[in-house]
């Protein structure tokens, strides 16, 4: 992999955003947490830039996180990001105060000068939105740089150094709401840096197939299956690099939608022909959930629960070596902010931060780099149907945190079946391509409603539907009424124990996309 961007992350919440667009546009990225980058580790990564991020810290406070001072020698370029701006400006001499005008979301940049970063995208003595998230602002740059843009209360928007090639931005290029901060940041990857922008999935698979035979060797590999995307992508990439030595494991926990675990065993067994244990263990991990409530105490259950089922597996089946995961990048970075750093775990996820020491496998997790979308394109590569890459999202623990509160036999019931006519009425209508995800919940509280002039008392189901680009960020998707009546009164009218149906529209933030 010969081109490559190095993401330097000093906590910003968007900092994924940023990998995400540099992707985008055919340069393979990695994000390093600040406490974890040295001069040696910049050199061994061997990156042809480097982008330093935002983060919550003010570079006017004393302990604060710097980049390590190497870095401006190397002679690569450097993009420096709102906090990341402000540290590199601090580092080669220039000044940066508190602001008595703070810039929170939307604001408009007057730019007043031409550079590298704004070829083609951005005029001279153009005015253009932005997004802004500070509360310091570059007082003065240091010496070499010349300000290009401009804002209300940031006289250095944007700063440039041509010759150093080191270039610094107040506002977020990579969040949507900045609207051409995605050509700003292909400036800086293929104009700045000279990237040729022929990081593909294909490539990826070749690579990551050549790296899977390595790691592996004569060895074999149990694979997880959940029944969701990242799975089946995992297990249909370790398939094709090692054929046989692979076993893969589909646990039917029992919090799977309806008809899910049917539709995983045909796929795996009757089409693609791939080895495949089919493990029953829905009364287990029930009898391990009941009465649980707290949702991180249901994920972890969970996740001990997947593995002792593992275990079990793995010695019926002669033995394994590895054990594949279906781990994605962003459930690294969610679980696992760096050491003392100020971002926050949002979650954890039950299939991030290793073995238990009793186990002898070891880990394989062909898409630990990867993001979502980038895994539903490497499904398209290795033959899965659009059908099944292009599904809404599904969490690990299944139907478990779609049921706030202790989970039971019955609840999950009559879960699947709201859930399903729910999807079902919005493939109907041709709107699954447009919405992000899809889902019902059933809430802990019952309501007194009426049915055939007798009263009732039971559970209310929530609908959720949102819109999104990367998940970091959603909006409600708006029904029209009389499509919400339709799924209402079926729901209602079909499955017995719902006599309330609410609709929620809350945005992320400041809710997130699940409820728990």
């Amino acid at each position: 992999m010969s081109e490559r961007i190095l993401i330097i992350d000093f906590g910003s919440q968007v900092t994924q955003l940023i990998a995400r667009r540099v992707r985008e546009s055919g340069v393979y990225s990695e994000i390093h947490p600040i406490n974890k980058v040295s001069e040696r580790s910049i050199r061994n990564f061997a990156p042809k830039a480097v982008i330093l991020s935002g983060g919550p810290a003010s570079v006017t406070d004393s302990g604060t996180p710097r980049a390590p001072d190497a870095l401006f020698a190397l002679g690569i370029p450097v993009l420096g990001i709102c906090y990341g701006q402000q540290a590199m400006v601090e580092q080669l001499g220039g000044k940066v105060e508190s602001s008595e005008r703070r810039e929170f979301g939307r604001a408009h940049v007057e730019v007043t000068d031409d550079c590298e970063l704004f070829h083609g995208v951005w005029d001279k003595g153009g005015r253009q939105p932005v997004w802004m998230s500070h509360g310091d602002r570059v007082s003065e740059p240091p010496a070499g740089f010349r300000s290009v843009a401009a804002s209300e209360g940031s006289p250095y928007a944007a700063i440039a150094n041509d010759e150093k090639h080191f270039y610094g931005l107040q506002f977020h290029p990579e969040v949507v709401h900045t609207p051409h901060g995605g050509n700003l940041l292909r400036n800086f990857t293929h104009r700045v840096a000279g990237c040729k922008g022929d990081w593909t999935m294909a490539r990826f698979k070749d690579v990551e197939i050549a790296k899977i035979r390595e790691q592996v060797g004569d060895g074999r590999v149990i694979c997880g299956l959940s029944g969701g995307v990242d799975s089946s992508v995992a297990a249909m990439l370790l398939f094709e690099a090692i054929g046989d030595r692979l076993i893969c494991v589909f646990v039917d926990t029992g919090l799977l939608r309806l008809g899910e675990a049917e539709q995983v065993v045909e796929m795996f067994r009757g089409h693609y022909n791939i080895p495949l244990v089919h493990r029953d263990a829905a009364a287990l991990f029930l009898r391990h959930l009941e009465g649980v409530g707290a949702p991180e105490k249901k994920r972890k259950i969970i996740g001990a629960t997947f593995i002792d089922v593992f275990e079990e597996e793995a010695e019926k089946a002669g033995g394994a070596d590895f054990l594949a995961q279906g781990t994605l990048y962003p459930d690294v970075i969610e679980s696992v902010s760096f050491a003392g750093g100020p971002s926050a775990t949002i979650k954890s996820h039950h299939n991030v931060g290793g073995l238990p020491e009793r186990m002898s496998l070891r880990l394989v997790e062909p898409l630990r780099e990867l993001f979502k979308d980038e895994v539903r394109e490497l499904g398209r590569q290795l033959g899965l149907p659009e059908t099944f890459v292009g599904r809404h999202p599904f969490p690990g623990p299944g139907l478990a945190i779609r049921i706030p509160g202790a989970i039971t036999a019955e609840k999950l019931d009559v879960l699947r079946k709201a859930d399903a006519i729910y999807l079902e009425e919005i493939r109907s209508a041709g709107l699954y391509d447009a919405i992000w995800q899809a889902f019902a919940l059933l809430l802990p509280v019952r309501t007194v409603g009426v049915m055939g002039d007798a009263r009732t008392y039971d559970y209310v189901c929530a609908l959720r539907a949102v819109t999104s680009t990367d998940g970091m960020t959603a909006d409600c998707y708006h029904f029209d009424n009389d499509f919400l009546a339709r799924v209402a009164g079926r729901i209602v009218g079909e499955v017995k124990g719902i006599n309330r149906v609410v609709y929620d529209v809350t945005s992320k933030p400041p809710a997130t996309i699940e409820w728990e």
